[in-house]
């Protein structure tokens, strides 16, 4: 039978990593801003496994992502910021702040309304954290700038959104990809303007970004899908090609096109 083992195991773990003189050499040498990058990718680790549907896959996942936030906490203890009981007593007191209605007397109809009272909540909770901060409290306050920045787009828009700084319909939206698209064309034809093409092309991703909010779409799954297509159909040619008798780079452009169209005609068909 597998031996089964506790949370305070895993803090204890951490901390003989990190006692100096007879811990891990790497885990001493660890930092927040080392570490960071790790626990960022552990958790796209878990959303791969969830996508796979491997529960096995998601139970590692999952610890390896809980030991990124004991890894964190410890650091932070060592440097008497905070400990993980802190990290635990500070969620737990946000999910019982944000959940009146199950820890308190109020009552919600559905998961839209609790979901509309969660975000009224963090909004309060933003402008509360701002004024403190002696600062002027802003609609867009707390969209963290390490996101992804497609992902950081939609949050963005999401929010200026909410105060009504939005186009009435998507067809004005589509307008605006097809003014933009000018605009990176007109840079583009510039001479040694580099910089102006740089900043057009950001325009015109952040209008397909905003286009994608106003189509209910999550632009981040639709360029997923969209990769997921381009390299289905591009290994399709390059089994063509080795069919052939010929290699990709001994090929012409117009002959990778025609097995293209093929790859193309053939899923069609198949569906």
């Amino acid at each position: 039978m597998q031996q089964q083992y506790s949370m305070n195991d895993l803090l204890v773990i951490m901390q003989k990593l990190r006692t100096p003189e007879t811990g891990c050499p790497w885990d001493l040498a660890q930092t927040f801003e080392t570490i960071a990058p790790y626990t960022i990718e552990e958790a796209y680790e878990v959303e791969d496994a969830i996508r796979a549907g491997d529960m096995t896959a998601l139970r590692d996942e999952l610890g390896d992502l809980l030991l990124q936030t004991v890894f964190h906490a410890r650091i932070a203890e060592e440097g008497g910021d905070f400990s993980f009981d802190d990290v635990v007593t500070s969620i737990c007191e946000k999910m019982i702040r944000r959940h009146p209605h199950v820890f308190g007397d109020a009552s919600v109809e559905d998961a839209d309304t609790q979901t509309a009272e969660w975000e009224r909540q963090k909004e309060q909770e933003r402008q509360a954290l701002a004024i403190e901060r002696g600062e002027v409290p802003s609609a867009l306050d707390g969209v963290a700038g390490s996101l992804p920045a497609l992902l950081r787009a939609v949050k963005l828009q999401k929010r200026a959104a909410r105060v009504g700084f939005d186009w009435p319909n998507t067809v004005q939206v589509l307008d605006k990809v097809q003014e933009e698209c000018a605009e990176l064309l007109e840079a583009y034809q510039e001479p040694d303007n580099q910089k102006h093409i740089k900043e057009e092309y950001g325009d015109l991703m952040f209008v397909m970004a905003n286009l994608a909010r106003h189509l209910k779409l999550d632009p981040e799954e639709a360029l997923r899908a969209a990769n997921s297509k381009f390299e289905r159909r591009f290994k399709g040619v390059e089994s063509k090609i080795a069919k052939s008798g010929k290699t990709m780079a001994g090929s012409s452009l117009e002959e990778m096109d025609t097995q293209w169209d093929l790859v193309k005609k053939e899923e069609c068909t198949t569906v």
